[in-house]
């Protein structure tokens, strides 16, 4: 299979609290369920963008963009926060009051912490931590931050022994102090674990609960020396290509203990978990293998993994990356880096995923956000500095969608490259109601209201005088 594979591949409506829980549910739906969320129209979206070499200033940076169709300053960018060298940006995640965005650098190690709460529009930087891997004890490849209650739940990718893909999951409290390392189990330290097939890697990715079910999910990737490393090399590396993770691990959430070690060969990577009360069950799908996998909890109460769909032509490795499901737990999007392709799935039979629509996005396609309605996605196209394609087929772009249920239909996108921004990754959203505030443009119409109402009713008495 390895072979086959190198070979084939060279809380709110605007600003209106609708009496949810701020514990409740996330906004984009792949978020953690101890945020609040934004259920209508979101204002902003930050986009963590890596710096490119000789474009712009160089440098890793928050880019936000209005996303409002009401603003005037819709499908613009609207601010950028630069915040020196490149890190290897790649990931974010909010703490859970939503006022921090935690962003991470895979190369540096680094953590940048921005205030969004203070000015949405305009964020800052808050904090950065440096010390990730000495306090960790050794981690490497801040990835995943995802928010539990008053925590920050952060998975590495390797290590700082051998920077392959041993690795553990980093706890820290919101205002940034390190609390606890997890390492992941492996076969030589199951740390109590159960192995049900032929793999205990200790390989780390992604990370997702269903608090529910007191469950903790890790998903497994690759190490440093991987993921620095130049795509075409590596493909033809064959011991390389041997370096990659085949496991999700289900782990106690109240202890922070692994308990099972799933199969899952072909390296998953996001795991995205069913919201519905009923279902017990997560999604995951395999880069190397381009299938769909079910993480479900048997009738027994005892979690398994299935293989239950294939992505595209395996055959041809289209690589899937990002995914996301709808809030009723009906639709998977899965991204394919390769041909630049979103897929649709139904999933409303989780065992039985059917595609119904695809659409080319761009030459090169990596994450998805979209809102907790349904109605609209955003794409961006960066992967890894050294994975993304090359010369005019390395397009860097954010692209606005909206979906009316049959197709997806473009509203706007900024081109990176054109505006010297960098190249485009991860995505989160932002909105004014979130923090009680009221959006600056529809504060000043109200004002104006107010202000001909008040002359109105002025004339109104001097007319009666007279």
């Amino acid at each position: 299979m390895i072979k086959m594979i190198r070979f084939g591949l060279i809380a709110f409506i605007g600003a209106t609290f609708l009496g949810v829980s701020s514990t409740a549910f996330a906004d984009e739906t792949c978020m953690s369920p101890y945020m609040a969320k934004i259920v209508g129209q979101e204002d902003f979206v930050y986009v963590w963008t890596l710096g490119e070499e000789g474009l712009g200033d160089e440098q890793d940076k928050l880019v936000t963009i209005d996303v409002n169709p009401n603003s005037p300053m819709y499908g613009k960018v609207i601010n950028t926060l630069s915040v020196g060298g490149r890190n290897e940006a790649h990931h974010s995640g909010f703490s859970d009051d939503r006022r921090f965005l935690w962003a991470g650098g895979l190369d540096s190690n680094k953590i940048f912490i921005f205030d969004v709460h203070t000015d949405p529009a305009k964020p800052q930087l808050h904090k950065t931590i440096d010390s990730f891997v000495k306090k960790s004890g050794g981690v490497v490849g801040p990835h995943t931050f995802y928010a539990l209650a008053g925590r920050m739940m952060i998975t590495g990718l390797s290590n700082n022994a051998d920077h392959g893909g041993r690795t553990a999951l980093v706890e820290y409290s919101n205002k940034g102090e390190y609390i606890a390392t997890h390492w992941n189990p492996t076969d030589e330290d199951l740390r109590g674990a159960t192995k049900s097939g032929k793999y205990a890697d200790g390989y780390g990715y992604d990370v997702r609960v269903l608090p529910r079910r007191n469950a903790m999910f890790t998903s497994s990737f690759t190490g440093w020396t991987n993921y620095m490393m130049d795509f075409g090399t590596m493909l033809g590396d064959g011991e390389a290509m041997k370096r990659f993770g085949n496991t999700v691990v289900k782990w106690d959430l109240h202890t922070r203990k692994p308990q099972k070690v799933l199969d899952v060969p072909g390296a998953p990577l996001e795991i995205r978990c069913a919201w519905q009360p009923n279902h017990n069950y997560c999604f995951t799908t395999t880069a190397l293998t381009s299938q769909i996998w079910l993480i479900y909890e048997d009738e027994d109460g005892e979690w398994q993994s299935k293989a239950v769909a294939d992505i595209g032509d395996p055959s041809k490795v289209p690589l899937p990356v990002d995914i996301s499901i709808t809030s009723d737990d009906n639709g998977l999007w899965v991204q394919t880096f390769m041909d630049g392709k979103t897929r649709y799935f139904d999933i409303s039979d989780p065992f039985n995923p059917k595609q119904t629509y695809e659409k080319e996005i761009g030459s090169q396609l990596n994450m998805i956000s979209q809102s907790w309605d349904g109605k609209r996605a955003y794409f961006t196209s960066s992967l890894l500095d050294n994975w993304d394609k090359k010369g005019e087929a390395d397009e860097q772009f954010f692209k606005s969608y909206t979906w009316d249920g049959e197709k997806l239909n473009l509203e706007f996108e900024v081109d990176f490259k054109a505006e010297k921004l960098g190249s485009a990754h991860q995505m989160r959203f932002g909105a004014y109601g979130l923090y009680g505030m009221k959006r600056p443009y529809e504060a000043k119409e109200e004002t104006a209201k107010e202000d001909a109402a008040t002359e109105d009713a002025a004339s109104g008495d001097v007319a009666s005088i007279d």
